[in-house]
């Protein structure tokens, strides 16, 4: 992680996660805001570490990225166990939440990129009764398609233009944190990958129950309100996953056995 600064983080079956509690890791975000820094948050879950671990491409994005927050109680549990005692979850929504309270604080501008119109119009309405101080520079949806070389020029040069700290990214996983990878260096802000935080926020999903958040069946609860969209995904992920933590903490355990020996 390439950040100018030490952040600690642990690695979940080969790739760091950001091992800082959720209000550090939003101040840390919200400073580099203030500056423009130009760096990128990537909100993991079981399904973003087992692209990266199929892919070596992604492998690299995600290694790169400046955060890496636990999104998914998995990786939070993975991070307990590895020491990270105090570990709580880094998910999405409460991301976007969170940093638009403390971007309205500190005078911080935010955009949001990507989603659709109709979504980015209900996200407007409500930002406006919640946060009626934030700044927010810009909302641009995407097409679908890969941009031009022309097109991709003028969205950087309106993020640029628009003198925004924070720039929230709704294009989906893979697909949002390779745009942000390719993107830091040029874009003048933070940029962090929001994927299906955008339509819960504007009411179109519904998020589940806190307790089912805290017994991590989040990804059930999001499955049966999309099971056409998520069942491939969780079927091929999830068991690569669990097998991978498996290995990853039967070998630490083993590990740790011998040097008590020795």
């Amino acid at each position: 992680m390439r950040s100018g600064i030490s952040i600690p983080t642990r690695s979940v079956i080969g790739f760091p996660v950001t091992a800082l509690p959720f209000e550090s890791q939003m101040q840390v975000t919200l400073a580099w805001a203030k500056q423009r820094l130009s760096r990128f948050v990537c909100i993991a879950n079981v399904h973003m570490l087992i692209e990266a671990h199929q892919s070596s491409e992604f492998a690299s994005v995600l290694r790169s990225a400046d955060l890496v927050t636990p999104d998914g109680m998995p990786l939070v549990w993975m991070l307990k166990l590895m020491g990270a005692s105090k570990q709580d979850r880094v998910a999405g929504l409460d991301v976007l939440e969170a940093t638009c309270k403390l971007a309205a604080q500190e005078g911080v501008s935010v955009f949001f990129l990507g989603s659709q119109d109709e979504i980015l119009k209900r996200m407007r309405e409500r930002l406006e009764r919640e946060f009626p101080h934030l700044q927010i520079a810009g909302m641009e949806s995407l097409p679908f398609r890969p941009l031009t070389h022309s097109e991709d020029e003028a969205i950087v040069q309106k993020l640029n233009d628009s003198g925004a700290g924070l720039v929230f990214v709704s294009l989906g996983c893979p697909k949002q944190e390779r745009w942000m990878a390719d993107h830091r260096g040029k874009i003048q802000a933070v940029m962090i990958g929001l994927g299906g935080a955008f339509p819960v926020y504007a009411g179109i999903h519904k998020r589940a129950p806190q307790l089912v958040r805290s017994m991590g069946f989040e990804w059930l609860y999001r499955l049966i309100q999309e099971p056409r969209r998520l069942w491939g995904r969780y079927s091929s992920t999830i068991p690569v996953f669990l097998w991978l933590a498996f290995k990853q903490l039967f070998m630490a355990s083993g590990n740790a056995s011998s040097q008590e020996v020795q």
